[in-house]
Parts: structure tokens; sequence; C-alpha cells
């Protein structure tokens, strides 16, 4: 560890220079991106009777946090261009090189702070993002009204039973312990609407559910009629109510994981799923590739007049990543990449591409 880090001062000095320059890029890009979105949304939030300034304020409490996991990387690359055109510009790179330091052990400090970068970044996305996330898109749900108590139910769930539709307004419990709340079947016959039957209850029986008290309304008549207690949806399992509507986005890893298990073994496609599932290491994990890719800055005479063109490299490099990034998972919903592939595959490619551009750099 002392051949690897030779000053633990130094060490110290980029690592305090790095993190200070990130959070703050951070801070500044945060505060541009949410006043911009908080302008588009403003108008929604306050169009619904009864909210004020406090209900715009638990918005931006909301999605402050998804803005800030979208920025981090970002931030991370930007942080580390600054560091090192700033150490470059006033010759410090050069004393450490001529101190007899490789490449990698100038950039070690930064590699080992933007390690500390992904552990935060992993644990604010699972404890706080994907919170902050469900809560939002229920709020959303509701055209931002009384926000929703989370008691671990699904709601607004559409199954489909041959040509009838099945709205479901909320769903609690798993397999024949399902409940159903506020039903509402759509009768249809090749695509034409016959007839509309709501019930506020229903449960799981051994041919179907059980929904009451139902009422049945003819389309072509226009008359209401009460049947009490129906049977429905009798090729309908329980996992197409539970596990309808799996927002990747709102589940930390160990709850995405379970629900992916559910829908494996109900048969259903868990592809894409897992495609996020793998990302939620490899996503945090790319502020690691941040030092690797925008290294071209750090090294190179000041005076040659290039230092601005290897720093719009370094971005080039940076920004191609996250491109990259975003077109794998895309291809892995789209079930083209296999799950593990779309999500570590680009990290893979560009950790070696910026390895090879920082040897070819130093040499």
């Amino acid at each position: 560890m002392s051949s690897f880090f030779p000053s633990r001062t130094v060490a110290i000095y980029m690592g305090r220079m790095f993190l200070v320059r990130t959070f703050g890029l951070l801070a500044a890009l945060l505060l541009i991106l949410q006043t911009l979105d908080l302008l588009s949304e403003s108008g929604s939030i306050l169009a619904h009777p009864g909210n004020t300034q406090a209900q715009v304020w638990t918005y931006v409490t909301l999605r402050a946090p998804q803005i800030i996991a979208f920025l981090l990387p970002f931030s991370v690359l930007l942080g580390t261009i600054l560091t090192l055109i700033t150490m470059n510009q006033n010759s410090e790179v050069i004393a450490l090189k001529a101190a007899g330091l490789s490449a990698h052990q100038v950039l070690a400090p930064l590699l080992v702070a933007s390690l500390g970068v992904a552990a935060v970044s992993f644990v604010f996305n699972e404890r706080i993002v994907t919170r902050a996330t469900a809560t939002l898109d229920r709020w959303k749900d509701v055209d931002y009204g009384a926000l929703p108590i989370d008691r671990g139910e699904r709601t607004n769930v559409w199954v489909r039973d041959g040509d009838d539709l099945i709205a479901v307004q909320q769903v609690r419990g798993r397999g024949n312990a399902t409940r159903l709340g506020n039903i509402t079947v759509y009768d249809r016959t090749a695509g034409r609407l016959e007839a509309i039957i709501t019930a506020p209850h229903g449960h799981r029986v051994a041919n179907g559910w059980d929904i009451e008290p139902a009422t049945r309304f003819d389309v072509a008549s226009g008359k209401l009629q009460s049947l009490g207690r129906v049977t429905i949806a009798g090729d309908v399992r329980p996992d197409q109510f539970t596990l309808g509507n799996v927002n990747p986005d709102g589940l930390d890893f160990t709850q995405l994981n379970a629900a992916i298990g559910d829908l494996r073994d109900a048969g259903r496609p868990t592809k894409s799923l897992e495609g996020t599932l793998w990302h939620k290491f490899s996503g945090p994990l790319s502020a690691v590739l941040m030092p690797l890719l925008g290294a071209v800055a750090a090294f190179g005479i000041a005076r040659s007049g290039q230092l601005f063109v290897r720093a719009v490299i370094g971005m080039a490099l940076g920004f191609a990543y996250f491109v990259a990034d975003n077109f794998a998972l895309a291809m892995g919903n789209l079930g083209a990449y296999p799950p593990f592939l779309a999500a570590w595959a680009p990290f893979l490619l560009f950790l070696l591409i910026g390895e090879a551009v920082l040897i070819r750099t130093e040499e």
C-alpha cells in the first residue's frame, strides 16, 4: 500500500480536491435542473384544488433524489477533469511524474475516492431514491392530489380476460389471499362493449374471482341491474393482479429480486427487470470509470496548447459511456441483449478503453 500511495499527504490533497469539485458541481447542476423541472411541473401541482406552496416543496423533496442520482456520474466526470486540469496547469502532475510515480499511481487517490462515491451512490439509490420514486409515481397517479399512504398495495391494475378488460383500483395480499378493491369489468364481445360490471370487493375462489355486491350496466338498454355476488375471470391468476405493474425504479435490490422470482415462478418474462437489477450495481460503479476516462486531461504539457482539447476528449469519452450504457439497457429491455450483458458490457468495454487511453497517453 505504501508503494501504491508514495505520499499520504498528496493522496489526501488530491482526494479532497476531487471530492470538493465533484460535489460542488453536483450542487450547481442540481440547482439548475431542479429549477427547470419545477417550472414545468409547478403548474400541474398548483392546479389541484387545495394545493399550496407546501405541496410544491414536497415535490422538490421527492424529485431532488432522482436528479441527484442522474447527475452524480456526470459530476464525478467533470470533477475529475477539473481536478486534473488544475494540477496540470500548476505543474503538479509533472512533479509527481518526476518523483517516479506512474500514471496509475497519480490517479490512485481519485480512484479510491470515486470508489467511495460509488458506495455512497449505491446506498443513496437503495435507501432514498427508490422510495422517493415510488412515492412520486403514486402522487402523479392521483394528479398531485392527496398523497396516498403506502401500505404495500398495488393500485390501478389492468388485466385482460379473453375479450373482457378488468380494472382494479386496489390490490392487497398475494396468491390465493389476494383481495381486490373497486373492480370494474368491461364485458366485451368481438371488441364491442356489451356491459360494465362494478363491485367494491373481490376475492379468490376455486373457479375464478367472486365480486360483491356487483351491479351491471347494460350499454344497449341503458339499464342498471343489481347482481349481488358473481364469479368472474376464471382464467386470471392472482399473480396477474399482484405482479401486473412492477416498477423497477421504485424497488430496491431485495424487493426487485423478490418480484423477479415471483414473476419467474408464474412463467412471466423477466429479462428487462433482470437487466435493471444488475444495473443497480453497475450504475453506481460507473463513478470508478470517470477518473480513467478523464485522465487524458492530466498528462501532457499544459504549455503545448492542447489542454483544452484533452479536456474535451475526456468529456467525450465519459459521455460516450453514458450513451452506450443507456443503449445497452434499451436493448436489454427489448430482449436483444442478455440481462447481464446489457448491464455490464458498457462498463467493461469502457474500462478497457480507459486503460488503453491511459497507457497510450503515458507513453
